[in-house]
């Protein structure tokens, strides 16, 4: 399939001052169709609006996927990307899981660069900002049923951003919630669709309320095990190791968590993946057993917690502050993202 590049003719002031996340985007999209089984008419073209009927299907029956990965430039003028084939072969599996037909990853990944290296002057410098790329499909059939549609639309775009929390790498606060949960085994939480992030809105809202920054998911059958935090994984730091809820099926499987646990592997650090008792997150944060716990995911990268509330109390982690261990392994995240560590374990890949 060729890939249509056309150029806007009006490019669009750049911001300036603090970014946030996912505020502005850029000049220009990646968008193909889907119809008649198979995919076509790829281009690169400027960022526009996209009509749609009242009619269309992923109004009415959620189906849709997305992704999420970044593009830095350093000092050396350098664009790098993390770890991107990563993001869309698991949009493939997020496709597949709710009936959207797969894409072709290479051709997508080649037109993914052409597009950042496009729209490269929008990717920002300072520390700690990024390009945030944003890969979806959804469903446009033009009828109601509840069946898998007949065609889709894929679409990429780009975002300057800066920090994901307004407070940067300040501890976050975490609400155990007891109650709602995000995901059953044998349902979506293993994937990236849209229905995950809608039924977590609830539990998010209500920790906000209640003083707290995001919401500590616990399992959908007993509420007794940790599964995630918000939009992140999560790690806990004991004395004796690091552990992270094992991908049992409810859960999402992070790039930066996996790109974690290589990481502290590679350095010599037990990492298990294994279920975590909520019970026994509580008495390690009571004896001092639980040093750290601190949160994964591509848009905060990592996020440090420190304390969290169960059962009416709360427990503090780490004295409140950021760890050593989070500090290192952020440093060591976004050195190798950015250039200033050694890429050895070859996650990047350089288009400039």
């Amino acid at each position: 399939m060729e890939l249509k590049v056309i150029k806007t003719d009006n490019p669009k002031k750049k911001p300036t001052g603090a970014l946030g996340f996912g505020k502005y985007f850029t000049d220009h999209m990646f968008v193909m169709e889907y119809d008649d089984g198979k995919w076509h008419d790829a281009r690169i073209q400027p960022y526009a609006p996209f009509t749609l009927e009242p009619c269309c299907s992923v109004f009415h029956y959620g189906q849709a996927v997305f992704e999420g990965t970044k593009a830095y430039r350093n000092k050396k003028g350098e664009i790098r990307l993390f770890r991107p084939r990563d993001n869309l072969e698991r949009m493939n599996n997020s496709s597949d899981r709710i009936c959207i037909p797969e894409f072709d990853v290479d051709f997508v990944l080649e037109a993914l660069k052409q597009l950042v290296l496009l729209d490269g002057d929008w990717i920002p410098t300072d520390e700690g900002t990024s390009l945030y790329i944003r890969p979806s499909i959804i469903a446009t059939e033009n009828a109601l049923g509840v069946h898998a549609a007949r065609s889709y639309k894929m679409f990429i775009i780009l975002s300057p951003s800066g920090s994901y929390y307004a407070h940067g790498l300040e501890p976050v606060k975490l609400y155990v919630e007891e109650h709602y949960v995000r995901a059953c085994i044998g349902g979506t939480g293993h994937h990236k669709v849209v229905g995950n992030y809608a039924a977590s809105l609830k539990a998010g809202e209500k920790a906000n309320s209640l003083g707290y920054d995001q919401a500590m998911w616990l399992d959908s059958n007993e509420h007794k095990y940790v599964e995630e935090v918000g939009s992140m994984n999560i790690f806990f730091a004991f004395k004796d190791k690091v552990r992270t809820p094992a991908l049992i099926g409810s859960i999402l499987p992070g790039v930066t968590r996996k790109s974690v646990i290589e990481l502290l592997r590679d350095e010599g650090v037990e990492v298990e993946e294994t279920r975590i008792a909520i019970s026994d997150v509580v008495e390690g944060a009571e004896n001092g057993n639980l040093k750290e716990v601190f949160g994964t995911g591509t848009a905060a990268v990592i996020s440090p917690v420190g304390d969290f509330g169960y059962g009416g109390k709360d427990y503090a982690v780490g004295g409140g502050k950021m760890g050593e261990l989070s500090r290192h392994v952020y440093d060591e995240l976004t050195g190798i993202q950015t250039g200033r560590v050694p890429d050895r374990f070859g996650w990047v890949v350089r288009i400039k």
